[in-house]
């Protein structure tokens, strides 16, 4: 099984600006929209039935999810602690992303990430650009400066996904 970088990029040019019905839809909605970008990418689910454990979503009647599905900080502790299925080597700059890797933010750099989005592409700079939810944007610079969450203490976590 591998990892399809494009899967998940067209999945994210697809839905980057509007809500896919299959899924539930959160208030802050970055986690889901990029876990629903890996799955498309054909990421594997493991672990359905305990929500404090593995990656997945469960489309049954009503759905169901683990945290790391939906949780910008329990998805960036998977991240770092999988060993099988959908995993992600921590890089040290942003610059050796590939499309269809992931940044993690921690905005106020206390050690609780509040934000995830997915690489789909780099500027002529070699620096990747984002597409995400919770404030949809399209191609996006990565370190956020604009946002309003944005702060000089800010922390990210560059990620190469993987599936093994």
């Amino acid at each position: 099984m591998s990892y399809n970088r494009q899967g998940a990029i067209q999945y994210a040019e697809r839905w980057w600006n509007r809500h896919n019905p299959q899924f539930e839809l959160f208030l802050d909605d970055c986690t889901n929209f990029i876990s629903q970008c890996l799955w498309a990418g054909g990421a594997p689910m493991r672990g359905q039935g305990q929500r404090n454990q593995g990656w997945w979503y469960n489309f049954s009647s009503p759905p169901n999810w683990s945290y790391s599905w939906s949780v910008a900080h329990s998805f960036t502790l998977y991240l770092q602690n999988s060993q099988r299925g959908l995993t992600g080597t921590r890089l040290p700059e942003a610059r050796f992303l590939s499309p269809g890797d992931v940044i993690c933010y921690d905005f106020d750099g206390d050690g609780r990430w509040q934000h995830t989005a997915l690489v789909v592409a780099k500027d002529r700079n070699g620096e990747p650009l984002m597409n995400m939810h919770t404030y949809n944007r399209r191609l996006h610079p990565w370190p956020l400066r604009d946002s309003s969450a944005y702060t000089d203490r800010i922390q990210y976590a560059f990620f190469h996904i993987e599936v093994k």
